[in-house]
């Protein structure tokens, strides 16, 4: 049977690198890190004090101050992204079929800023200085439905927290409405901003980051190397609009990517600890494959998971083996967090457009601060300097706490 094909026409981003995707773009060309000292609160008492924090975002160039005031930063930044992202599809403002449009947006951790401030100022000041926009603020699908007032997209409107997949998953399913005829344009995404010292307090306490490098924050991202440490934690949101290909057609819209194949799958074996075999990573990969109906040997490129963890490195790295074969040893693997940290819910859609640009140009960012190999992760990693690369297939990997498991499949648009 033959199925729905699905596009992406539109981008958008906000991230540690800057707040558009030719910013976040150019710079993960040019292996320019985003990550530096924290400057959003005092982190001195910590053992890791640097992150990846947008540099330039303000919302009062996406929302008037009022709306920036109800809301916190995770939704400000997802609104900012989909705007973006319809902007660069060249749909108008509001959109123009709006029962066939739907959001599909997701996020990891939410807005729990909004939860916990609410909380100190009740405990503190009263009932009576409990703002009426503290439990609608800090909800997961606040985001997606900031999304859709905005550009009054009345379809199906869903959200999905899969941890550090959810961006990818996010697409993923935003192009199951599309395959399902359930609509003809989704807004897809994920979106991160906890930016607090009791969120970094906490990734710390788990030993998942880096805190030999607070004197060399450029450097503590560093994917596959053998002196990775952790992860770095970083807030930003990732957009793109997905369509049918006869709607896109239609309206005769740039294509940056068809969207091949999607799957997700579950590790079912730790919280925090990726399956030491990869198991979870492979059903993934391959149920991604068979799903786009291609074969191993027509992936192009693989923009990794690359969290820069000890085990993710390790396993990721095993996972491609078990899926390509000897093939792994050809296809060049990038990490895009190498340069921006790991903004967990919006990782997944900023990879997927960093993807997609390298369709379009083929070009693929580096991994940077790639110096001292690891025996045990020893595949092209295309290590800290950009490459010239025809990419008519891309692979883009997302594996989750819990276990959470994403794959899509992205192919060069042709008729």
């Amino acid at each position: 049977m033959s199925r729905t094909r699905v596009v992406i026409t539109g981008l958008g981003a906000v991230t540690a690198l800057g707040s558009s995707v030719e910013k976040f773009w150019d710079g993960l060309k040019a292996g320019k890190s985003g990550i530096r000292g924290i400057t959003m609160f005092d982190p001195s008492e910590l053992p890791c004090q640097i992150a990846g924090e947008i540099p330039d975002f303000d919302p009062k160039d996406f929302m008037d101050r009022k709306l920036a005031r109800r809301f916190p930063r995770a939704a400000q930044i997802a609104l900012a992204a989909a705007v973006q992202a319809v902007d660069d599809s060249g749909l108008p403002e509001p959109v123009p079929n709006p029962e066939r449009t739907g959001v599909y947006f997701g996020t990891a951790i939410g807005a729990l800023d909004s939860f916990v401030d609410g909380i100190d100022i009740f405990r503190s000041k009263g009932l009576g200085s409990v703002s009426p926009f503290v439990l609608p603020g800090g909800i997961p699908n606040l985001s997606a439905h900031m999304i859709a007032l905005r550009l009054q997209c009345l379809g199906p409107n869903a959200t999905v927290t899969t941890a550090c997949a959810t961006g990818t998953q996010s697409i993923g399913e935003g192009a199951e409405f599309i395959r399902r005829g359930l609509a003809d344009v989704v807004i897809s995404g994920g979106t991160e901003a906890l930016m607090r010292d009791w969120s970094i307090a906490g990734f710390a306490a788990m030993r998942a980051l880096p805190v030999n490098f607070n004197d060399q924050p450029e450097k503590a991202s560093r994917p596959f190397d053998a002196k990775r440490e952790g992860f770095v934690f970083s807030e930003g949101a990732g957009a793109v609009v997905l369509e049918s290909l006869a709607h896109a057609q239609s309206r005769r819209a740039q294509i940056y990517a068809e969207v091949l194949g999607y799957a997700s799958a579950a590790d079912a074996f730790h919280i925090a600890a990726p399956h030491p075999e990869g198991e979870g990573a492979i059903r993934t990969m391959k149920w991604a494959l068979s799903n786009a109906g291609i074969q191993p040997e027509d992936v192009d490129y693989i923009n990794a998971h690359g969290s820069s963890t000890p085990l993710n490195g390790v396993i990721e790295t095993k996972a491609i083996k078990a899926v390509f074969g000897e093939r792994a040893y050809e296809i060049p693997i990038n990490s895009t967090k190498s340069m921006i940290g790991h903004a967990m819910g919006a990782s997944g859609t900023l990879e997927v457009i960093a993807s997609a640009k390298s369709i379009q140009e083929n070009i693929l960012h580096p991994t940077i601060n790639y110096e001292f190999p690891d025996p045990e992760c020893d595949l092209d990693y295309v290590p800290n300097q950009s490459r010239e690369h025809s990419v008519d297939i891309a692979l883009s990997n997302s594996f989750g706490l819990g276990g959470q498991n994403a794959c899509l499949v992205l192919k060069r648009f042709k008729e």
